[in-house]
């Protein structure tokens, strides 16, 4: 049952805190979208502005991997909570004090990044600390559970709190979310890692990460195809607000909505995404995922209406989220716990330049064209993860066939 991974207190007490940074973070990233189309009506700014934010966390991923793994994992996170919402607040004072100016945007879009990529990598690892494994599968599940909860939370109040009360509460309640999560997040008590080459100098540990890599190229490719429904969810936020504008003519509510139909559908699929892959196998249950996917965006693509894109929107969670779940599981069975930080950090990289490539590059065909062009993206990235999977998949078992016939005629 996947409940039951919530009996032990470390993993409660995280999955909690993991909820409420999830609302906050949600929602000051819905707003943040909004707000900026409000007052420049550009979908090109909303995608410079994400730009910054996935620059920003791809240049703190050179070096965040090798410090989550030198360093205990749960004190990083409480940090970084700190600091993130003690830059919101001075955001807030400045919006206050001077009213509406982009770079205030884009100074919260460079501490949401830098904040974001090193709170994955460094929360997954502790996730794989603190979970034994055999659990991971449900862990993963409620972290997505987690994380959508979150989400769906924030995008139902943004938009009407956009609406009523303005961006800078949104902000506010930002902060106090890290700060609320941080109490949570100092009750988790465990025994953390011995951590592996302490006097080796960050260039070191670094280059140490990139050669475990190298070294297992399956390993590689596969936390390359956990990326995709990553960029993909990065598209998705540049494209919504103009499909919400343009394509169903709808408002800050509808966009918030839509929001928060994608945070059900991630709801749900921690939990189907592990009994449905208990039913059929991990493998099949992938390749079913990315497949749907494909095919529910090109049909967002050509809609018009607000009911349909609410339903899409699920769809579009569910199947994200349950690939997340799936092979993020199947990474955490197959990464040394002393590397996990170091090669989260470089699939995060990678990740990160893929979305400041296609959120710059959408924002401006978007502009020119119509949103569905975005949505006809996602659904080319994601048959592309799917023909990445399945050759990675039909190669690691021929592999396997030919050992164990090898071993046979030993």
């Amino acid at each position: 049952m996947v409940f039951s991974v919530l009996k032990p207190k470390n993993f409660r007490h995280y999955f909690i805190a993991d909820i409420v940074s999830g609302f906050g973070v949600g929602m000051s990233t819905i707003g943040a979208n909004w707000y900026l189309m409000d007052k420049t009506g550009s979908i090109g700014s909303i995608g410079f502005m994400l730009s910054l934010n996935v620059i920003a966390g791809f240049l703190i991923s050179a070096f965040a991997g090798s410090f989550i793994d030198k360093w205990n994992r749960k004190t990083i996170i409480l940090w970084a909570n700190i600091v993130r919402a003690a830059a919101l607040l001075l955001i807030t004072a400045a919006f206050v004090w001077t009213g509406f100016r982009i770079e205030y945007l884009y100074a919260f879009a460079i501490v949401n990044g830098m904040g974001w990529a090193l709170y994955m990598s460094a929360s997954r690892s502790l996730v794989q600390e603190i979970v034994p494994e055999k659990d991971l599968i449900h862990g993963n599940s409620l972290i997505e559970i987690s994380l959508q909860v979150g989400m769906f939370m924030a995008g139902a109040l943004s938009g009407v709190l956009y609406k009523y009360v303005g961006f800078e509460v949104i902000l506010l309640l930002n902060a106090l979310a890290f700060i609320i999560s941080s109490l949570f997040l100092r009750r988790i008590q465990y025994a953390p890692l011995p951590l592996e080459q302490e006097t080796d100098s960050f260039y070191q540990t670094f280059k140490d990460g990139i050669r475990y890599l190298i070294e297992r190229p399956y390993i590689f490719l596969l936390g390359v195809v956990s990326i995709v429904p990553l960029v993909s969810t990065m598209v998705y936020n540049v494209v919504l607000p103009g499909y919400v504008s343009t394509a169903v003519q709808g408002d800050s509510v509808v966009f918030g909505l839509a929001d928060m139909s994608y945070g059900i559908g991630g709801l749900l699929s921690g939990f189907i995404a592990a009994p449905l892959a208990k039913r059929i196998s991990r493998h099949g249950t992938i390749l079913l995922f990315f497949l749907v996917s494909v095919l529910n965006l090109l049909a967002i693509a050509v809609n018009s209406t607000i009911l349909i894109l609410y339903l899409g929107s699920v769809l579009v969670g569910l199947t994200n989220s349950s690939l997340r779940i799936l092979v993020t599981t199947s990474l955490m069975e197959s990464v040394s716990k002393s590397y996990m930080g170091r090669a989260t950090s470089v699939w995060m990289a990678i990740s990160l330049l893929l979305q400041t490539v296609s959120a710059t590059g959408l924002g401006i065909v978007i502009d020119r064209y119509s949103p569905g062009v975005g949505f006809m993206c996602m659904s080319g990235l994601m048959l592309i993860g799917l023909i990445v999977y399945y050759v990675l998949s039909s190669k690691a078992a021929h592999k396997q066939s030919v050992t164990v016939k090898g071993g046979q005629h030993l």
